[in-house]
């Protein structure tokens, strides 16, 4: 993940399409990219769907927007959202946006944001559509906010009763492993070493929706440990002894040794060539 720490997001929320039980969660995460300046949730607040969300904007500092479905079956907070999105834009207050919704209808806008400049992060559900995935510098799915998603730092204390088991929304499959050691190989030395922390960055553009969470892992690293069979990794010390600077380089295939014949054992004589009949 690229740390900006000054960067100014305005959040903005599309109540319809996401559930609220992970809401504070989701703005823990939102400040690990930056700092959320403007946080605005969007929706018809005189329906029930939209009723769960009350009890956490005031607990959040979210302001909520009163949006009414003008014709039955459509989401007029949609249009209500990229409205102040561009406002916003143009106000020059923010750097960055944060787009919460599970909605493809915000693809267009998150590639507008994107040309003027901006770091456009979104958060949605699994089933949100690989169209605004892909629009987004930064995509995270609602799922692993989920502790039962994230990794334990530490082995847990053996009790008596059984830790909750892990849960992941992907498994490492070839794809996957490609697309790592594909990166990898663009910034490796001669050696074929490459520093982890390019190496995830490189991934995060290629992929928005990267994120070791979602294979049941906390950070980059143990994940990578978890593949010996197929990447190799080396922590290196600095002046610092509390910091190791980690690089990766994918394993090489070990070549078979041909097999060596066996002491005493007769080899196979070579065949004379038939005498031809003058």
């Amino acid at each position: 993940m690229e740390a900006v720490t000054d960067l100014k997001l305005a959040v903005l929320i599309d109540a319809e399409n996401v559930p609220y039980q992970n809401v504070k969660a989701m703005l823990e995460e939102i400040t690990k990219y930056g700092i959320p300046t403007t946080k605005r949730i969007y929706g018809d607040w005189t329906r029930n769907v939209t009723s769960g969300w009350k009890g956490v904007l005031l607990e959040n500092a979210i302001t909520p927007i009163q949006q009414y479905s003008y014709t039955s079956g459509k989401n007029s907070s949609d249009s209500a959202m990229i409205i102040d999105a561009m406002d916003i834009l143009y106000s020059g207050k923010v750097n960055g946006f944060c787009i919460v919704s599970s909605d493809s209808d915000f693809t267009r806008l998150a590639i507008r944001l994107r040309e003027s400049g901006m770091k456009v992060i979104g958060i949605g559900e699994k089933k949100t559509p690989n169209p605004f995935i892909v629009a987004c510098d930064k995509f995270i799915y609602l799922e692993i906010l989920n502790p039962l998603y994230q990794e334990a730092e530490s082995e847990p204390e053996k009790t008596d009763k059984e830790a909750p088991v892990r849960k992941s929304l992907h498994s490492v499959d070839k794809e996957t492993i490609k697309l790592i050691s594909a990166s990898i190989t663009d910034l490796a030395d001669e050696g074929g070493w490459a520093f982890l922390g390019d190496v995830g960055n490189l991934i995060n553009k290629k992929r928005p929706e990267f994120d070791p969470r979602n294979y049941g892992f906390l950070k980059l690293t143990p994940m990578l440990k978890a593949l010996t069979r197929n990447f190799e990794i080396d922590e290196r010390k600095t002046d610092n002894s509390n910091i190791k600077h980690v690089y990766i380089r994918v394993k090489k295939p070990v070549k078979p040794k041909p097999a060596t014949p066996r002491a005493g054992a007769k080899t196979p004589a070579s065949k004379k060539p038939a005498n031809r009949k003058k």
